[in-house]
């Protein structure tokens, strides 16, 4: 499993903005989606959320809120069957048009590991990343994923025999990994959006919040508005057979530890089991 940072971690340090340490992609230099586009698919950001606070099972000092609206909601990634892309006239790059941002230097290395058992058979650019290299800096000098040709450069094109999409994606599913201990942290964490924040009681003590939600467009920061499309509140990615908290098991039990994760399954089934009609449903989910 890769070594992200976890809950301890941020007892002693944590970002600036309270994130999980994993950078939002930088802003894309793109058109935004129009009015009547996004009208016709997404569903916009404000809207009533079901959210549910339980204490870590493995830690008393630790308490996770998570919101079952997202965790229960049906959607699921539509990379390459209707992915609409973050850069208008780049559907197929789905998020993958800007490279990935490392979150810290454990994250590259545990990266590079993966990289070196890349073949010229599942990864289309394999010639030019080795031979030119795989990393880059952006502007602000943080390093990350090298875009090459208009995308992340493990990404494989459409129409490579070895299989479209992320290339150490491809060779996890190969070597019956899971996706998440090859890929960068902010590759497989999203959309999951892991933030932290010390919560001061007014009997003097203090616990670590772990909040587990959505990566809607505001995760990117401001230049989320800018993109030309995203998927969290998409109706067009709503639809699967299972929920979130079913689908995202590996990164979520790898964000919160097994008991957490148990926990949090426990609650969400009871709130999919109930009689009743469902409190603040996702409004991109299917309404039948």
């Amino acid at each position: 499993m890769p070594k992200t940072k976890n809950t301890k971690d941020h007892k002693a340090a944590k970002s600036a903005d309270g994130s999980s340490g994993v950078q939002p992609p930088k802003r894309p230099k793109a058109a935004t989606l129009s009015k009547k586009a996004l009208a016709a698919d997404e569903k916009g950001l404000d809207f009533a959320r079901a959210w549910v606070e339980f204490p870590d099972p493995a830690d008393d000092e630790q308490v996770f809120r998570c919101d079952l609206t997202w965790l229960t909601s049906r959607w699921n990634c539509v990379f390459g069957s209707g992915c609409q892309g973050i850069q208008a006239g780049r559907a197929d790059d789905g998020c993958c048009t800007l490279g990935a941002h490392f979150s810290d230097e454990d994250d590259e290395k545990r990266v590079a590991e993966h990289v070196a058992r890349l073949t010229p058979e599942i990864w289309q650019h394999h010639a030019e990343g080795t031979g030119h290299g795989w990393v880059s800096e952006d502007e602000e000098g943080s390093r990350q994923t090298r875009p090459f040709n208009g995308s992340c450069i493990f990404q494989n094109r459409p129409g490579f025999a070895g299989g479209a999409g992320c290339s150490l994606h491809i060779l996890a599913l190969r070597e019956g990994r899971e996706p998440l201990e090859t890929k960068p942290d902010v590759c497989w964490q999203l959309p999951i959006r892991r933030t932290y924040d010390w919560i001061d009681r007014p009997d003097d003590t203090r616990v670590l919040q772990i909040s587990i939600g959505e990566y809607d467009r505001r995760g990117w920061g401001p230049g989320g508005h800018d993109l030309h499309w995203w998927c969290t509140s998409a109706t067009s990615a709503h639809g699967a057979g299972d929920p979130v908290y079913l689908s995202y098991r590996p990164e979520l039990t790898e964000l919160m530890g097994k008991a957490g994760y148990d926990r949090l399954a426990e609650l969400c089934e009871a709130r999919l089991a109930s009689q009743l009609p469902l409190l603040a449903p996702h409004p991109a989910d299917p309404t039948n």
